[in-house]
């Protein structure tokens, strides 16, 4: 029984979502161990959701502590097809001012300790990742923040860096040489393993501050940044509840079959434990009769 149909992952500032009711707590166990935290089902504007706080409730969990393959899987598992992504990101162009939203629709990856695939431990295969969201979600994202009249530019790219610690300034000018949008730590994994999924995927990426780039980045108070992740956090809630509203009912999008043809491992050749453990990400393309 799908217990969820849209999942929403929370990021820095939005540790909660304002406005479910029927609200119910679960743990999910997934055999990748577990995830950020127990999952918060309820109905939001008569519709399905599962709301994950990423880093954790208090904000314990590292970027790169994040068990990722965990946080996906378990969606997958409460049978979420969809999800809306909030993160708090840095920006490196001038006109992503402080409290503004980005719909990043491509990404960097600036990553090197993470896990970001299901395949692995005897299957093989490969996934298309050229247009890394959904751009049916993005699209709703990006019309829910006209809607709640928040600045919601859709577009962008999303570079996604290791951390804890923040970019040098010669790093921050370099990813402004290649065009990027917003600077960040979390999205890049989640948007690989929801492709792999076969889950829509799209993020908000609210603005905090400017990247060290900027002149006036070392100005910035910690009481100032504060004060932007609760004004974010306030627009967010109001953004995805309008989003989850609008969320088509049907999936037409190449999201929902982009594992039709990834898979290359020769299906009598895949240990049966790797077919049992995961059955749920890859099962319907594993039968007897499958295509190899």
């Amino acid at each position: 029984m799908q217990q969820a149909e849209i999942g929403i992952i929370g990021g820095s500032g939005l540790y909660a979502m304002p406005g479910l009711t029927e609200v119910r707590e679960v743990r999910v166990e997934t055999p990748f161990g577990d995830p950020s935290d127990a999952f918060i089902l309820g109905n939001l504007e008569g519709r399905k959701v599962a709301f994950l706080a990423r880093h954790g409730r208090g904000h314990r969990i590292l970027p790169s502590e994040l068990n990722f393959r965990a946080n996906i899987y378990a969606m997958k598992a409460l049978g979420v097809e969809r999800i809306l992504s909030v993160s708090a990101v840095g920006s490196l162009k001038e006109e992503h001012k402080p409290t503004d939203f980005v719909i990043p629709d491509q990404f960097i990856d600036r990553t090197f300790h993470r896990v970001s695939t299901f395949f692995g431990e005897g299957i093989v295969g490969h996934v298309a990742f050229g247009d890394p969201v959904c751009a049916t979600v993005a699209k709703t994202a990006a019309e829910a923040c006209a809607a709640q009249n928040v600045v919601g530019k859709q577009g962008g790219t999303y570079v996604c860096m290791e951390g804890p610690q923040f970019s040098t300034r010669a790093e921050s000018n370099l990813y402004r040489s290649w065009g990027a949008d917003v600077i960040g730590m979390t999205n890049l994994q989640e948007a690989k393993l929801a492709r792999e999924a076969e889950i829509c995927y799209a993020t908000i990426a609210m603005v905090t501050d400017y990247d060290c780039w900027h002149e006036g980045h070392d100005d910035v108070t910690v009481d100032q940044i504060v004060a932007v992740l609760h004004q974010n956090a306030t627009n967010a809630a109001l953004v995805v509840k309008s989003a989850v509203a609008a969320m088509p009912a049907e999936r037409n999008c190449a999201c929902a079959s982009a594992l039709k043809y990834a898979i290359l491992t020769d299906r009598a050749a895949i240990p049966a434990e790797t077919k049992k453990k995961l059955d749920l990400i890859f099962g319907k393309y594993l039968n007897e009769g499958a295509k190899a």
